[in-house]
């Protein structure tokens, strides 16, 4: 297993959709597996494979965090197929945005489909932390970022700051 370079804002990748996964080879387990390495490093609770540079609609989460027990679930080609509720999520971060914490306007509960990494059709509701964490690992697959969702002096801000960091490389 390798640790990936995760992307960071700026890098225009982040802002594209990415591609549908057709088949499930030994290439898309090892990213898989690869992506899991990654999250845990970071560390992060989850991670879409556009942040690695990959161009799949796969994305890796683990809402405890646990890097021992390695408990992370996968899913492929993910959508979103119903939104139930309203919530805040509070200081809601991302490993693309360093440096940014904000409250985005969430759904309550989810429910997402997908496929498991054996190829098997999943289909399942969720609330709370992990709806949070599958709609934001979501997004990025559709090109969203944490930025897309703020108001839009807080997004100039940032982008100020990450222009003025990066003039001073």
């Amino acid at each position: 297993m390798a640790v990936l370079p995760i992307l960071t804002y700026p890098d225009p990748f982040l802002l594209k959709p990415v591609k549908t996964v057709t088949e499930i080879t030994d290439e898309v387990q090892e990213i898989i597996e690869n992506m899991a390495e990654t999250m845990y490093d970071a560390p992060g609770v989850g991670l879409a494979a556009i942040q690695a540079g990959v161009d799949k609609r796969i994305i890796v989460y683990d809402p405890d965090a646990d890097c021992q027990k390695r408990d992370f679930q996968v899913l492929i080609n993910p959508c979103i197929l119903e939104y139930h509720g309203s919530k805040v999520s509070e200081e809601e971060g991302c490993l693309s945005v360093p440096d940014m914490r904000c409250d985005i306007n969430r759904a309550e509960r989810v429910v997402v489909e997908g496929l498991d990494r054996e190829g098997n059709s999943l289909r399942f509701e969720v609330e709370g932390i992990p709806a949070i964490i599958l709609q934001h690992e979501i997004d990025h697959l559709n090109g969203v970022l944490i930025l897309d969702r703020i108001s839009t002096l807080k997004r100039q801000i940032y982008k100020r700051k990450c222009q003025k960091m990066l003039k001073n490389e």
